[in-house]
């Protein structure tokens, strides 16, 4: 028998999503088995090298009435990604942990400006799988064990 920490869940093709690393407790975020990996709308993204290393900065909003919070990572890499208007564009990548339906996983992010998209985050189908279920007809679930949630729905 799986642990519940194990056990698939359920997700529907929204959902509420966390980045604990990060400080960022709540963002909404469609679930897009048409992509990959994710994305996360980012403003003043920029890589200054300095003495040691690379550095790469951005900053993040969690919603209008709240300040952006500013970012640095060291670890990051850039990768050609195919944008949702199908042309190639570089982007930086970022691994850090996603939350998402009442479990904790390391995720790539790619950081990109999504201020044209309804939403900031997009999840892709590399960290969902073997994790998730996604039930197109539902919105922000929270992320319930897929057993019991589709038993409860064929009843």
């Amino acid at each position: 028998m799986q642990s519940e920490q194990s056990a698939i869940r359920l997700i529907g093709r929204r959902e509420y999503v966390g980045f604990p690393d990060l400080g960022i407790s709540r963002l909404e975020a469609k679930i897009d088995t048409g992509a990959y990996t994710c994305s996360m709308h980012c403003d003043e993204i920029s890589m200054l090298i300095g003495l040691k290393k690379p550095t790469l900065y951005f900053t993040i909003s969690e919603g209008v009435d709240k300040p952006k919070k500013e970012f640095r990572f060291t670890e990051f890499s850039t990768k050609k990604i195919k944008n949702s208007f199908g042309e190639m564009e570089e982007r930086y990548i970022i691994r850090t942990v996603l939350k998402i339906g009442g479990k904790k996983i390391r995720a790539t992010i790619s950081l990109t400006n999504r201020d044209n998209m309804r939403y900031p985050i997009l999840v892709g189908r590399k960290p969902l799988k073997g994790k998730f279920l996604i039930d197109v007809n539902r919105l922000h679930t929270g992320g319930p064990i897929a057993k019991t949630a589709l038993k409860k729905t064929l009843e």
